[in-house]
């Protein structure tokens, strides 16, 4: 068993829960334990899957266009989406009998790809990441619900994390009354890791009833512009009937609103998730208005990009290659 990172006494720091956890329990997401006045993970090199993906389906659009990443995940998650597209590892506590997976071995698995930590909420695997990213000299990223604290952060990007990918629920009545936390967290966190030099990509999935309200989108449109600005790409992704939720699938046209709303409204690339062979799913220039990457759901049907430049009118662009 693995001592915790970011403990004092018998309280977890690593989300902004900040659970006090008593002797023999766990805390909120059941991922840390106390033992004899100690907290310790059960997370570590605890695998639920490992899988080669391509970057695009994060999604990372801006990061490393066409590369593939190993991606590996736990268990648990410290939020409980009852919509949750991952369910079966999400609402499951990490299993005490384990087949241990060292942090060298995964790196090797990696081989020349990337690393991204992924499905079930990342931060829940902070001690594992952290000695995994320190070995690898490839790109690293998380897709996250960015609900951990700053100093977790600063340690995983200290580590070697050089992208966040944050799912933004809804706006401030979505995050109380559904995941009993607090919505202005996830956005600072946003904000810090801008700040800090990491490359981010915010996610929106829409949900039919929930957060699909025209002043709810407007909000996380008008939040998005003052925390992370107008470079950051923002992906609208349909939601699907899935876990305790059954409302229909999201309406594209809504999907559009946010897209063309968004673009209105001053951020250079937003996006259209879930829709493969939507043009709102490609990228073009926010200068000259060409096609720079044209998609398929994750896949890549043609890329003008070699560089952060655009190959047609020269303008920089915020990509991270």
């Amino acid at each position: 068993m693995h001592e915790a990172l970011l403990c004092s006494a018998n309280k977890c720091n690593l989300c902004y829960r900040r659970c006090s956890i008593e002797e023999g329990k766990t805390g909120y997401c059941g991922t840390r334990i106390n033992i004899e006045g100690k907290i310790y993970t059960l997370t570590y090199g605890n695998l639920s899957a490992i899988e080669m993906r391509p970057i695009e389906i994060k999604p990372f659009f801006h990061f490393y266009p066409g590369s593939y990443a190993l991606t590996f995940s736990t268990y648990s998650c410290n939020f409980r989406c009852p919509w949750c597209q991952n369910w079966h590892i999400s609402m499951q506590k990490p299993p005490k009998q384990y087949k241990y997976i060292l942090p060298e071995k995964l790196v090797e698995m990696a081989g020349e790809h990337g690393l991204c930590a992924s499905f079930n909420e990342p931060t829940l695997l902070f001690e594992y990441c952290i000695d995994v990213f320190k070995l690898s000299n490839k790109p690293k990223s998380f897709v996250s619900n960015g609900y951990m604290t700053r100093e977790a952060l600063k340690m995983l990007s200290e580590a070697g994390l050089n992208a966040i990918n944050i799912d933004i629920k809804g706006d401030e009545e979505v995050y109380k009354k559904y995941l009993h936390a607090d919505e202005k967290h996830v956005w600072e966190i946003a904000s810090y890791a801008k700040k800090i030099g990491m490359h981010v990509e915010i996610v929106n999935l829409i949900i039919t009833g929930v957060n699909d309200r025209e002043e709810q989108i407007d909000a996380i449109i008008e939040k998005h512009l003052r925390y992370v600005g107008s470079e950051t790409p923002i992906h609208f992704t349909r939601y699907y009937p899935a876990y305790k939720f059954e409302s229909p699938a999201t309406p594209i046209k809504k999907l559009e609103y946010a897209y063309e709303k968004a673009k209105r409204e001053g951020i250079l690339y937003p996006y259209i998730g879930n829709i493969p062979g939507h043009e709102y799913e490609n990228t073009y220039c926010h200068n000259c208005g060409k096609l720079l990457i044209k998609r398929y759901g994750s896949s890549i049907i043609k890329n003008y990009l070699k560089e952060a430049r655009c190959p047609f009118c020269r303008e920089k662009l915020p990509f991270f290659f």
